[in-house]
């Protein structure tokens, strides 16, 4: 799932927009999105579900902020939560619990202290698109509210590339 700087979609356009796109997608190819989410706390869910037509196509999302969830409930080998095979392991769990086609996973650390040997910004964003698997690490800058903004920007724009080869 890697993306160059170049892959990524220019987000001078508002989120909105993008998640205007996205439903315009889901709707079109009939894509069922669902979120599992640690990092970001239930927020990516949020401004999917006031997306339009988000009933249509939003399965829902899973916060699963402590790691103790994310070990029972979504099946995350023991062990560091901040890591590509927690995003993955999150993400794969979360589409075939929401009976998604897409799913995004976000985990990581935002600062200031971090619980994990990662250092803050660090985060995994995992991806189940139709039951393939994927994970991808970024390194944000700033405070943790700019790292927040940052990876719930990425996680859209990634869901928005993932639809968007749906019509292709």
């Amino acid at each position: 799932m890697s993306t160059s700087p170049e892959e990524r979609i220019d987000v001078g356009s508002d989120l909105s927009d993008l998640c205007s796109e996205l439903s315009n997608l889901a709707l079109d190819h009939s894509i069922a999105i669902a979120t599992v989410e640690s990092l970001t706390a239930g927020n990516l869910a949020a401004m999917l579900g006031k997306a339009k037509s988000s009933g249509d196509w939003f399965r829902g999302g899973i916060v699963a902020y402590h790691e103790d969830v994310k070990h029972s409930l979504l099946r995350v080998p023991e062990g560091p939560v901040v890591c590509e095979v927690a995003a993955a392991t999150m993400a794969q769990s979360a589409a075939e619990l929401l009976g998604a086609d897409l799913t995004i996973a976000v985990t990581g650390e935002a600062g200031p202290r971090t619980q994990e040997d990662e250092p803050p910004g660090t985060v995994w964003i995992g991806l189940c698109d139709r039951g393939s698997v994927s994970a991808e690490r970024e390194q944000f800058d700033g405070e943790p509210e700019d790292i927040l903004a940052q990876t719930l920007s990425l996680s859209i724009q990634f869901l928005v590339r993932h639809a968007r080869q749906r019509s292709t």
